[in-house]
């Protein structure tokens, strides 16, 4: 396949920090939301989960697809490959499970409180459905957010790079 230049390079890289940018900043948005809801205000959690799902969709998604199709763009189109250095490999793997724990756990608990907060209104404040669902979205979100933090640490010391050998001459 052919690859991309140095030009080509210069453009993937700034499209996929800001795509990168986005997810994460998506991510910690939706934290600090949460975070600050009075669960004994139905209005105030309402108005936050709605603001919760709008960021979801337009941003965090967005940047999570992005950030995909960036990565095989990078695994496809570039030297670095999928798994030819051990920590590209690693990221994309905790890259992967991140977007499973996002879409399977986090995306599908805030969808299930907001339905419980559309047809239940202030009773679903005493739920307990609603209060699990709450606290383990929260956990899966702290996760979500330390794989990511971990992904950044990974990407600039770049750890597991193999030991260039020394050349030994023979006479």
């Amino acid at each position: 396949m052919k690859k991309i230049g140095p030009n080509g390079m210069k453009w993937l890289k700034m499209i996929h920090v800001f795509l990168v940018v986005m997810f994460f900043g998506g991510i910690l948005s939706s934290v600090s939301l949460s975070m600050q809801l009075d669960l004994t205000k139905y209005d105030e959690v309402y108005l936050g989960y709605k603001n919760i799902v709008i960021i979801s969709e337009y941003v965090v998604k967005w940047g999570a697809i992005g950030t995909l199709v960036i990565s095989f763009v990078y695994g496809f189109f570039t030297n670095w490959g999928f798994f030819k250095h051990r920590w590209v490999g690693v990221k994309f793997v905790l890259y992967i499970i991140q977007t499973i724990v996002g879409i399977f756990i986090v995306d599908e608990l805030m969808m299930a409180n907001m339905e419980l907060l559309e047809t239940q209104k202030q009773l679903a404040l005493s739920n307990p459905a609603f209060i699990r669902n709450h606290e383990i979205r929260h956990y899966a979100v702290y996760f979500q957010v330390a794989v990511t933090i971990f992904v950044f640490i990974i990407s600039f010391i770049r750890p597991w790079r193999k030991k260039k050998t020394p050349v030994t001459k023979q006479v």
